[in-house]
């Protein structure tokens, strides 16, 4: 499943990312970067202006300013991340390490992804009691799963689970854009219906 022909997945593979972000001085892996993005996404934040890019200064960059070319890469993954938690066909994918990769590493970059959402998502949303139930048992799941500790005792069981965590994760994600990333105040162009 994370095998997609689409452009996304070419334009931001895992290990080109990081490699930018590197470059760039970024200390945060790609997964981490597009967690706390999506998180940001998901949870409502506004992503006109700058305020945003400045926050994710501190939480990226130490508080100093992002070079012009990540924070163009960063507007561009923000713009990938609404279109694809939009799409009504699901098409938005945690931004992984390929599945070439060992599966420890894998999961290491799950959970650092994981916990850089609730980061990201933590920005606009403190109060979880205005959530739905649904969406409530979906961040508490996310709160459990950043802190697993995995050891792969038997490579089959753990190839699936980390294939059934990250659809998780994925579905969950969008399952918070649902709810809460189509404020039409957060910055995110959705079609609006009047009533």
């Amino acid at each position: 499943m994370s095998d997609t022909d689409g452009s996304e997945n070419n334009l931001h593979s895992y290990d080109r990312l990081t490699e930018f972000f590197t470059q760039q001085g970024i200390l945060s892996n790609a997964a981490e970067v597009h967690g706390i993005l999506s998180g940001m996404v998901a949870g409502g934040a506004s992503l006109k202006g700058d305020d945003w890019l400045l926050l994710l200064s501190d939480l990226l960059n130490e508080g100093q300013q992002l070079p012009p070319a990540v924070r163009e890469k960063l507007e561009e993954m923000a713009n990938d991340i609404t279109v694809g938690m939009s799409d009504p066909d699901l098409s938005f994918q945690l931004v992984l390490p390929g599945d070439h990769e060992p599966l420890y590493e894998r999961l290491q970059a799950l959970i650092a992804w994981d916990q850089s959402f609730l980061v990201g998502f933590g920005v606009n949303q403190t109060n979880l009691a205005g959530l739905s139930a649904d969406l409530r048992e979906a961040i508490d799941d996310m709160v459990e799963i950043a802190k697993l500790d995995f050891s792969i005792d038997d490579e089959e069981d753990a190839e699936r689970a980390y294939f059934e965590i990250v659809e998780y994760l994925r579905i969950s994600a969008v399952l918070c854009f649902t709810e809460l990333g189509q404020n039409p105040d957060g910055g995110c162009k959705t079609n609006k219906t009047l009533h």
